[in-house]
């Protein structure tokens, strides 16, 4: 869970995820000229190429990692809540799956494969009905942290996802995760938040 910025999500403007391939398009040239049959029948393999394409940008799991938003995590237990001060300007909680809890109150490192880790991420406002409380504002991430020794070990164990409205950022943003971590917590498992009690 990175605590670089997490909003910036790349998104390709429409003519460029519509477009034909390159390769596709010379193709299209070649059979034009063999009426309408052929042009209908390139066509039809055009749309299942770019409905293939679509299907992979619009996947739940994220880049680099194949890390998917877990299902029922909002219902985890509480490990810590932050705030995280500007540019980014957020309220945090991080949540764990029973495997993370039971590690946290064991005080158990390196975490056991299995741990899942959540994030959940806001802006924080000032509340309109009490001035000196923040309140969680707009979302801004979700962030995942899955523990797999086997599966991750070029990435100490921990494979990484980071979602915006539910779907994953790009691979850009999946490719500072790691060395975030490495840098800052390696002697924690590289894993920063620490149980509040």
């Amino acid at each position: 869970m990175n605590r670089n910025n997490t909003q910036q999500v790349s998104v390709s403007d429409a003519a460029t995820r519509h477009a034909c391939p390159a390769s596709c398009q010379g193709t299209l040239a070649k059979l034009t000229g063999l009426g309408l049959l052929a042009l209908a029948a390139a066509a039809g393999v055009f749309a299942t190429t770019s409905s293939a394409a679509e299907e992979a940008k619009t996947s739940d799991a994220s880049p680099l990692y194949g890390v998917t938003l877990p299902k029922g995590y909002r219902q985890w237990q509480l490990i810590a809540p932050a705030i995280e001060a500007e540019p980014l300007n957020e309220l945090r909680v991080v949540l764990g799956n029973a495997k993370a809890i039971q590690a946290y109150d064991q005080g158990t490192l390196p975490f056991p494969d299995g741990t899942i880790l959540t994030k959940l991420a806001w802006k924080h406002v000032q509340s309109p009905e009490f001035a000196p409380a923040s309140i969680p504002g707009a979302a801004t991430t979700v962030q995942v942290m899955v523990k797999d020794s086997k599966k991750y070990t070029a990435t100490g164990g921990w494979g990484f996802g980071r979602f915006v409205d539910g779907k994953p950022v790009d691979l850009a943003q999946h490719q500072t995760c790691f060395a975030c971590h490495q840098t800052l917590v390696k002697n924690h498992d590289y894993v920063f938040t620490r149980l509040a009690r």
